[in-house]
């Protein structure tokens, strides 16, 4: 049993709230057209659909954190809570509407805190609880909802999580978003090493876990339109929701064609269970990028890794995103100024809702106490639209 010391040592992590202010796009002073964090030069500066706070503190270092919209909902959720001896990332890509993505946003972080206070540490069988306990909950909510809203069995959302505590990262990632970090090598040269394992068909790995889980399922894997998908019909392996292809209480009845499997569910097709992994940071550990899989579909990690290194901290994620953004158009044959003139919705044609957070860490403060205060970001939507920040003070945990 844990003492009441440790348990007063997890929780002291993540203070309770005091203050809250919320910042959108409009009076957010973080971008300077004139500095030399890209944002004159980069074309990210009047994309009404691009949001970011270019450079904040945590308890370790430096953060810079962006999003930008595509579809005519924003799927991807994300936040960064920051306190006296830890740093959590969270980034939540969402499919089939937003409704999972934020659920995670919620409640994900809660039962982290509730879980690290009963065990009195942060450890990865801590953000296991913490994983099971956000799907449950989804799912008791898929089921008091379907009556009035069948669709939502269909919604699910990938769930990527990073925690620095006291010098060691924990990782734990369903889907394919992706934590790479950026380290120095021979020369001084950066070198990307990817922390996490892309869940998705498109992997070989993937795909001959898949079939020795279900080896007399000739559905499991369908080739549709010149892509591998699990059922013919979704590429992640592993979600928060989707229940649909978890639960056969949650099938879906004909007059939704999109999500009809070509034979009764016996067993669950996708799983919850995250790839979790921790690592004592090393002096030559300089970054860490959290990013949804919008970003890695026009950028290798060593190409982000290589842009995070060679430029200025201040507004290194929306610089990411704006690279991607100009490669995405190029693709199109199109310039970035013409991709801007597209509305959300339309523009999921071209690329996918990004979310990027870059985790600068100095070393010098791992071992050392800090006066930073705690911080909270969060991406979001409201009934305005999606060009808001959410910025607390702390973040309550109960």
């Amino acid at each position: 049993m844990c003492s009441t010391l440790a348990k007063k040592m997890a929780s002291s992590c993540w203070r309770p709230v005091r203050q809250y202010a919320r910042m959108n796009k409009d009076n957010n002073t973080t971008t300077n057209k004139n500095d030399d964090g890209g944002g004159g030069s980069d074309g990210g500066d009047d994309d009404a659909l691009l949001w970011c706070r270019d450079l904040e503190k945590h308890c370790y270092g430096e953060l810079s954190f962006a999003v930008v919209q595509a579809n005519e909902v924003l799927e991807d959720q994300s936040q960064v809570e920051t306190g006296r001896d830890a740093t959590f990332v969270g980034v939540y890509d969402g499919h089939g509407g937003p409704d999972a993505s934020r659920f995670i946003c919620d409640h994900l972080f809660r039962h982290l805190i509730r879980f690290a206070q009963q065990n009195g540490t942060i450890s990865e069988e801590v953000l296991r609880s913490a994983y099971s306990a956000t799907e449950d909950g989804f799912l008791s909510l898929v089921r008091r909802s379907c009556g009035i809203k069948p669709l939502i069995a269909a919604i699910g959302s990938c769930c990527l999580v990073g925690i620095i505590w006291k010098g060691t990262l924990y990782v734990a990632n369903l889907g394919d978003s992706r934590a790479v970090v950026g380290y120095e090598g021979r020369s001084r040269k950066i070198v990307a090493e990817q922390l996490t394992t892309d869940h998705n068909a498109s992997m070989e790995e993937v795909r001959q876990e898949l079939q020795s889980l279900h080896p007399d399922d000739s559905h499991i894997l369908v080739m549709k339109h010149g892509v591998w998908r699990i059922k013919g019909i979704i590429q992640v392996s592993r979600s928060i929701g989707d229940a649909y292809l978890k639960r056969p209480e949650f099938s879906l009845d004909p007059s939704f064609p999109r999500f009809q499997l070509p034979e009764p569910l016996r067993r669950p097709v996708l799983t919850s269970e995250p790839s979790i992994c921790s690592r004592v940071l090393r002096p030559k550990d300089k970054f860490l990028i959290f990013a949804s899989d919008g970003l890695w579909e026009h950028m290798t990690n060593q190409q982000a890794v290589d842009m995070v290194f060679n430029n200025p901290r201040a507004g290194i994620a929306r610089r990411l995103i704006v690279s991607a953004l100009n490669e995405a158009a190029r693709k199109r044959q199109m310039r970035y100024d013409e991709l801007k003139k597209f509305e959300r919705g339309v523009r999921r044609f071209i690329h996918d809702d990004i979310t990027v957070v870059v985790i600068f860490i100095d070393h010098e403060l791992l071992h050392k106490k800090t006066s930073v205060p705690e911080l909270s970001i969060r991406g979001f939507t409201n009934t305005v639209g999606p060009s808001n920040f959410s910025i607390l003070q702390g973040q309550p945990i109960s």
